[in-house]
Formats: structure tokens, sequence, C-alpha cells
């Protein structure tokens, strides 16, 4: 990781300052400083974004796909880098680290192919004999300067899932990273500094929370796509005036183990689903429902399996879990498993906490009106319970404010299909965790979770707008 990074304002590195200091998440040790935008440079990126949107609008497809492109080969040559710089400002454990650039790569790659096929269709007119004699046919053409959020949990790939589709779309863009993990998105516009993208086409700023309103509030942007908590999300949709917003929030993702169930196949996928990166993502599974003919057994080999998870640094390849994003984070998390339990709930193994290190926590009979139960953990802690009649798992799934994806264990065709109609998510996962995204496909939840849709093919659609064309034949 390099001593200082720039942000960067109209496809330019600026080293406007020093401001912004970043710290290794595991040893608390200062490893870097970030220049730190204010709301001048804001505005100035909205006036460049602006003013280069006719330029990039008109920057044909097989130039997007080009710039895709050397984005996919730089990030393959910098891998390493990418993965290391990722585990320090992250404190992600290594591995995981390394899936997250691969994850990177694949969804610049599929941006490369999507980039080249944005259809439009030719549309019979001719329904009646007053339209006789009329043509129709529509495209879409790219929606404007769009403004981004994202979070500090995937650094690398909720940036990329922004930043890929507008330029495959043909928008420019204005990128706000999380001021906690600032230097993946700052790699990614090094290498888009490398392109044939038109001049002020995109800009990278970390900023402070409190000095970034302009992302919202401006009128010069046509689009917010936000990654990040329901409380700031819903509070950005509520300020956003008359542009497009996307919002990709928070889950309480629950996971079904059926009485058909593979046992050990099902402890290994939920143990991954629950605990990798320490529980910090959106579809990380929080409650795990499952049959009473299974439960003793369950419960026998998730808890084992979870005491032999290595906790540490997240640069020793063995690690498993490594620190939570903050010590504040892990004290929050502490405090409600001591709630839970003082509310009645059984710690079964783990939830000591050293500093920002939060050994993964099971729990059983916890009260369904704890704090634990009804909002996001965001963090290493899953809630066990079991279930007679899978319809009323189903609506244990349902009951929660959130609704991003659910898995199901389960190898009846016909309740995986119940499920499907049944519950009130984004997407049904059957035989596997809620965890589990490929980056290709639509990806977003309802209720509190969010609205719209991630996935490239899917944002290119919210990026862009429909133009129509009539012809009369006199």
């Amino acid at each position: 990781m390099k001593p200082r990074y720039p942000y960067y304002l109209a496809s330019r590195a600026v080293n406007a300052n020093e401001d912004l200091e970043l710290f290794d998440k595991f040893t608390g040790a200062l490893v870097s400083k970030v220049a730190l935008a204010d709301e001048a440079a804001i505005d100035q990126a909205i006036s460049a974004a602006k003013a280069a949107s006719p330029a990039m609008a008109a920057f044909p497809p097989y130039a997007r796909q080009a710039v895709l492109q050397h984005c996919v080969k730089r990030f393959e040559e910098r891998y390493e880098e990418l993965a290391m710089a990722l585990c320090v400002e992250a404190g992600k454990p290594i591995k995981d680290s390394r899936t997250e650039v691969t994850r990177l790569i694949d969804t610049f790659r599929i941006a490369a192919e999507e980039s080249v096929r944005i259809q439009g269709e030719v549309q019979e007119l001719q329904i009646s004999e007053r339209t006789k004699g009329y043509s129709g046919m529509w495209k879409r053409v790219p929606i404007g300067p769009c403004s981004f959020i994202s979070p500090f949990n995937f650094p690398l790939n909720l940036a990329a899932h922004k930043i890929a589709p507008a330029i495959a779309a043909g928008c420019t863009f204005i990128l706000k990273p999380a001021s906690l993990t600032p230097v993946g998105a700052i790699l990614i516009g090094e290498v888009l500094a490398e392109t044939d993208l038109p001049e002020g086409a995109f800009s990278i700023l970390p900023c402070r929370r409190e000095g970034a309103e302009l992302f919202t509030v401006d009128e010069r942007l046509k689009l917010l796509s936000f990654t990040g908590s329901p409380s700031v999300g819903w509070d950005l949709k509520s300020k956003a005036g008359k542009k497009k917003v996307v919002l990709e929030l928070g889950g309480n993702a629950a996971c079904v183990v059926d009485h058909d169930a593979d046992i050990e196949d099902a402890v290994d996928r939920i143990i991954v689903g629950a605990f990798y990166q320490s529980g910090q993502s959106c579809i990380s599974v929080q409650r795990v429902i499952i049959h009473q003919s299974l439960y003793a057994k369950f419960v026998s080999a998730f808890v084992d399996a979870t005491k032999q998870l290595v906790c540490g640094d997240p640069k020793d390849e063995a690690t498993f879990i490594g620190p939570m994003i903050s010590e504040k984070e892990a004290a929050r998390l502490s405090g409600w498993l001591d709630e839970a339990v003082a509310d009645g709930a059984r710690l079964v193994t783990g939830g000591e906490r050293d500093g920002a290190m939060l050994r993964p926590a099971v729990l059983e009979n916890v009260s369904k009106q704890s704090t634990l139960y009804r909002e996001e953990a965001f963090g290493p802690a899953v809630i066990l319970s079991s279930f007679d009649d899978f319809e009323e798992a189903l609506a244990d799934v349902n009951d929660s404010k959130f609704g991003l994806q659910a898995g199901i264990f389960t190898r009846d065709i016909y309740k995986a299909h119940a499920a499907w109609d049944t519950l009130e998510v984004g997407g049904v996962v059957i035989g596997d965790v809620p965890s589990w995204r490929v980056d290709n496909m639509p990806y977003g939840g309802v209720k509190d979770s969010g609205l719209g849709r991630e996935g490239i093919r899917f944002a290119i659609e919210d990026m862009t707008e429909i133009r129509n064309l009539i012809i009369r034949k006199p």
C-alpha cells in the first residue's frame, strides 16, 4: 500500500491534501493518507460530469468495451496488490480479499460484454385503422451524470457494480467511496485514468458524510445509486428530488434447513454464509431455521465447526475471521448479544470481544422482539431455531422488515417453488445460503432492503432512458 493517495477529479489525480488517515484494521497502525474532497471539489466534479456527458453518450459501444477490457487486463496484472490493499484497509481475510478481486474482474468483464448489446426494439403500431401507416421503434440512451455512494464492506466489487455499468451505458459519474475503505475505489480510478474515456467522465472523491450532500441533492445529477444502511439510504431518497434512486440496503437473511437436507453440506455452507468476512455482508446468514428432526444433530455439528474457525490476522492465509471494521461496531454487536442473553437467549458459543475482534457467536432461544432478531447484525452472530411445518418456517423468514435474499435447503421441488412464491425477498437460493451471489444476476431487495436491482444488465436499465421514434408514412 502506498504512503499516500490522491483523489480523482474530472479524470485526473489530484493530491489536494492528506486529510484522510487510513489505518490497518487489524493492527490499528497508520498505513496511508488519502486526499479528502471538499464541497468545492464535489461541485467541480459534478460540473465536469455534466460537461462531459454529451461526449460520453457519443462514445461508441466498441470504445466503451475497450475501456472495460483494459480494466480487466490491468486488474488481473495488479491482482495481489488489489487483494493486499483490501486486506489491510478492510481487515478482510486475504483469501476473501482475493475472491473479491476475482469478482471485480468478473464484473468488469460482464460489463464489457453488455456494453455492445444494449438493445432496442422495432414496434408494430398499426393496431387499428387509426394507426394505419405508422411504425415505431425505441432505443436506450444514457440517463446522464450519475452519483454513486459505495460502502466499506466490499470496497472493490460494490464500487464496480456502479462504475462498470455506467461506462457500459455511456454515463458520466461521480463516486463517493466509504471513508473507512477508500483505496480500492482509488485504485480503480488509477486504471480508468489510463483509458480513453472523455475528459471529465469520472471523479472518485472520498469525503466526509457531512460534506457529501451534493451527491444527493444536486439537480445536475440524474441518478443516485446508494449501497449502505437503511436509515441513511431512505433519508437520502427523501432528499434526492427528481432524480432516479436505486437503493441496495440492509438485510436479516434467513436460511431454512428442511428434514431432507444433507446436514454436513448444510453446515459447511451456512458456516461460510454466516461468518465469511466476519458476517459483514447484507446477505450474511443471520437466522437459521432447522427442521426439528435434524435440530440436535445440526446444532452439534454447527457449533463444533464454529469453534474450529481460525480468528486473527487477516494477512495470515489460515485466518477465516478477521476484525470487524471498527472497535465501535464490534462493541455495538457485543452489546446486542448481551441484551439477547439478558432477555432469555442462550449463547451456545463465541461472543468474546477483544477490540475489533469478535469471536463468532451462536445463539438459541432468542426473543423475536430482541434487537439481534429484528435488526441487521452485520457481524459474526447467528440465531438458531427449529420448526415442524414448512409453511410456518417460511412465515418466520418473512417475519422481518428486511427482504434481500433467503436460502432453502430442501430436495422437494414443490417446496422450492412454494418458497419462491411465498418469500418476500429479492432472491431465493435453493440448496445454498442466501449469501451466494454471482455478478450478472439481478440483485436487490424489497421492504427495508431497498429498491431497484444491481447486476450489470439490470443496472444498465436504470442508467438509461427509453427514447421512442414514431414514423408516419403519408
